[in-house]
């Protein structure tokens, strides 16, 4: 296979500035790299779980649209949108993936980045791996390359703090973990990844207006389809043999000079790399709602398991939360991102679907409204300054006088409490066979655990088609 990386008697050769040439020539190796073992684990469970986050948000609004819309702009047949058997360019293919892989809020997060690095980095890897036929293994180390560089970006940016400015840390963080993923998949050399991570720089942007948004569609492409889409398009644009500066990140000006809310942060982009594998520390979630809503599930399922909690037993329910997160799920016109509809459906119901999440009658029904009026949501100072860890209080008088509580300290699936393999395929499996069929939504799974010794990505894509 030729690589667009290879050199040109047409070229210039560029000085890059230190950072630079260390970022580039990182993301360059990338696919030389075999991944700890640990850490290949780990890529690969959340290759499945966000695969099946695709795979099930393609039947979702957004990811129907997005489908839609990227079959109608026709183009090189390329790479495969997920949920469907149309082949598009490898920029539009990972713009639908992204948008279904964020449909609703069922893929992985990273608390210390404010994003869902799996919606972005995926569909980008895997576009790309598709352009260039790349192995399974490639997708791999693409995948955590991508990883660490969506979490270090967003650090830089001040995480938190940019959200809070309004910013939308997934279109300025995660752009550059679409990028330096598609890249190595590209097989571009280490100059011309400096010029890629020019372009990508040039195409960060997004603003927290999403959450006015009550159809999850602008959300699924500012988190997920909007950031894959530009880091794949400025692979494919340097590709193809454009141009760019290589000191983006120390020129004058320079990206996180003009855009990063905190004070010499640059190192972070260095912090640990090829030591602490940032998608080894990215959380799973068991449930598929909003990350600052899934401490609250944990702790009522807990009172309903060990103290026999019940929808009838509730006169009041108080969740305390990060002051921060209140923006986020309190008052949202987002039905899986409201934390008085999830808890008081997860109380009425006794289980928290996927199906049921999505099921707006369900999910608003009388009963389950009635709970959500007794919900109140209050923001607490003292787990705000716990950041970024997500804990919550859940504190609830009953009709019987008695006073619950329980303090999540640690969320179910975060790598402190992590879920188990069998945990993760059994989620990605009840997401899967709804829209594949169980024979091969079970063969999905059975693949991706011996990812390592795919040789296509091009072949793989015949198990993910849907005719």
């Amino acid at each position: 296979m030729s690589s667009p990386g290879a050199p040109s008697h047409e070229r210039k050769t560029h000085v890059q500035p230190e950072i630079e040439r260390r970022l580039s020539q990182y993301i360059a190796s990338a696919l030389s790299r075999p991944l700890p073992p640990e850490v290949e684990l780990r890529a690969r469970l959340h290759l499945l779980d966000t695969l099946a986050a695709i795979i099930s948000g393609s039947s979702l609004t957004p990811g129907q649209k997005a489908i839609d819309f990227v079959t109608a702009e026709g183009g090189r047949p390329e790479a495969l949108v997920l949920g469907s058997s149309h082949l598009a360019s490898a920029t539009n293919a990972a713009l639908a993936n992204g948008m279904s892989a964020h449909a609703d809020e069922t893929d992985d997060s990273s608390a210390i980045a404010a994003l869902h690095p799996g919606c972005i980095v995926l569909p980008a890897a895997l576009a790309a791996g598709e352009k260039w036929d790349r192995s399974g293994a490639d997708l791999l180390r693409a995948m955590a390359l991508g990883y660490d560089l969506t979490v270090r970006f967003s650090v830089a940016l001040g995480a938190f703090k940019f959200h809070n400015a309004g910013h939308c840390v997934p279109g300025f963080a995660g752009v550059f973990g679409a990028a330096s993923a598609a890249a190595a998949m590209a097989g571009l050399d280490a100059e011309r990844v400096g010029q890629v991570l020019s372009y990508a720089a040039q195409q960060a942007s997004g603003m927290s207006s999403w959450r006015r948004d009550p159809d999850h569609m602008e959300k699924a492409f500012a988190f997920g389809g909007m950031p894959a889409r530009n880091g794949m398009a400025a692979v494919a644009m340097v590709a193809s043999g454009m141009t760019g500066v290589v000191d983006v990140l120390s020129g004058k000006p320079n990206f996180l000079g003009t855009f990063s809310v905190v004070d010499g942060q640059a190192s972070a982009l260095l912090d640990g790399l090829g030591e602490r594998y940032e998608i080894a520390l990215t959380t799973i979630k068991k449930w598929c709602v909003g990350s600052p809503v899934q401490p609250a599930l944990d702790a009522v399922e807990i009172l309903m398991r060990d103290q026999g909690l019940t929808a009838a037993r509730v006169s009041r329910l108080r969740i305390h939360l990060p002051t921060t997160a209140l923006t986020i799920v309190d008052k949202t016109t987002m039905p899986d991102l409201d934390i008085r509809l999830l808890v008081g459906a997860l109380l009425t119901h006794g289980d928290l679907t996927f199906d049921m999440i999505h099921d707006h009658a369900q999910l608003t029904a009388p009963n389950v409204r009635q709970i959500a009026s007794r919900i109140d949501v209050l923001p607490s100072e003292e787990l705000e300054r716990l950041r970024p860890d997500r804990q919550a209080i859940v504190e609830i008088d009953t009709t019987d006088g008695s006073l619950l509580s329980h303090r999540t300290y640690v969320v179910r699936g975060t790598i402190q409490n992590p879920m188990s393999p069998d945990e993760v395929e059994t989620k990605s499996f009840g997401l899967l066979a709804p829209i594949m069929g169980d024979d091969r939504a079970r063969k999905l799974v059975e693949t991706v655990a011996t990812m390592g010794r795919v040789e296509s990505l091009r072949a793989f894509r015949d198990l993910l088609i849907l005719k």
